[in-house]
């Protein structure tokens, strides 16, 4: 492609993003529920976040790497819509086992990372080494489908990985996420629920799932997702690292329309900053690797601080989490929950 083809294509697809942002802004529309994919159960539990405790999951680093352990409850600052909150840390989830769904792109330009991807299995050691602990295998393209189901055995897992093979050219990132939460939401209440998505970083052809349906979703789940997505242009993923979310205006009505434009943009990244997880990327085999190891780590040495929202308004909520004192420390925590209208 000549460079002004490529260019012209740029222009034009900026100046549609702008007209679609402005329409939303306009007019926002009623949120509506995910359509339940083909073979799913919508009565699938969900945490439904009214009155109940809202799960946090909390990472803590030092400056220059490592984890920051032996934090209590008043070490923390938690706020939901800038309003503080009482909470507490769930030490007795610090040996929970994980219940891990794995969902690979298969479509797309995925097929350029099959040589990656097929060394995924013996990564995923890290996740299960807790023999109570199991995962999942998920493979989409313009559908999910579930590869492998819910194993003990990294081996089997290693297996299903070595064979897949290339699907069509869709890329359906929000109805696989749909997808998996169901698929998590299954497993028992004391589990720990992760969502490991290896994709690129933009949703095509999903069918069953509106941006805004999954918003509610993540919001109404204590699964966390992390993501390690195709490498993007740097200059773009610079930007996406350096907006955190912390910045984003407490208005709900505000807040849901950026979040909802920041999906379209990016929903790999958008859906873990939502839940609490991370956002990394990869280009060589060994920060592939390397990114997946630390994911695994990360998922395990998280603090799962709760609270009971002290003003439950429905709809999109906003958190921050800070520490009391400045100890220099990076925090990522979960930016979003949503509070489900009473029945």
């Amino acid at each position: 492609m000549r460079f002004g083809s490529f260019v012209f294509l740029r222009l034009a697809l900026a100046a549609f993003l702008v007209s679609a942002g402005l329409a939303v802004a306009q007019q926002m529309p009623p949120a509506e529920p995910p359509q339940p994919m083909p073979g799913t159960h919508p009565d699938v539990p969900t945490l439904r976040m009214t009155t109940n405790e809202v799960l946090v999951p909390t990472l803590v680093e030092k400056r220059g790497g490592g984890i920051v352990y032996g934090l209590k409850a008043d070490d923390f600052v938690l706020e939901d819509n800038g309003v503080p909150q009482k909470l507490r840390v769930q030490e007795e989830m610090d040996t929970a086992p994980v219940s891990l769904v794995v969902a690979v792109e298969q479509g797309g330009m995925s097929v350029l990372e099959f040589d990656k991807i097929a060394k995924l299995g013996p990564l995923l050691d890290t996740f299960l080494s807790d023999p109570r602990s199991q995962a999942a295998l998920v493979g989409f393209d313009s559908e999910p489908h579930l590869v492998r189901d819910y194993t003990h055995s990294g081996e089997e897992l290693n297996d299903a990985l070595k064979h897949m093979e290339p699907g069509d050219g869709g890329d359906a990132i929000l109805d696989t996420v749909s997808y998996a939460v169901d698929l998590l939401q299954t497993q028992p209440k004391e589990y720990r629920r992760v969502l490991l998505l290896i994709s690129e970083e933009r949703d095509h052809g999903s069918k069953h799932t509106k941006v805004e349906g999954l918003i509610r979703k993540i919001g109404q789940s204590d699964v966390l997702v992390l993501t390690v997505s195709f490498s993007p242009v740097r200059a773009e993923f610079l930007h996406d690292v350096q907006d955190s979310g912390e910045q984003r205006t407490m208005n709900m009505v505000s807040a849901l329309l950026a979040l909802v434009q920041a999906f379209r943009k990016n929903v790999t990244k958008e859906v873990a900053l939502m839940s609490g997880g991370e956002y990394t990327t990869f280009t060589g085999d060994k920060r592939f690797e390397q990114r997946v190891v630390d994911a695994a780590k990360h998922a395990r040495n998280r603090y799962l601080l709760t609270f009971s929202p002290s003003s439950p308004t429905p709809g999109l909520h906003t958190l921050k989490v800070r520490l009391a004192q400045d100890y220099g420390a990076h925090i990522v925590a979960r930016a979003n929950y949503w509070v489900a209208e009473e029945q």
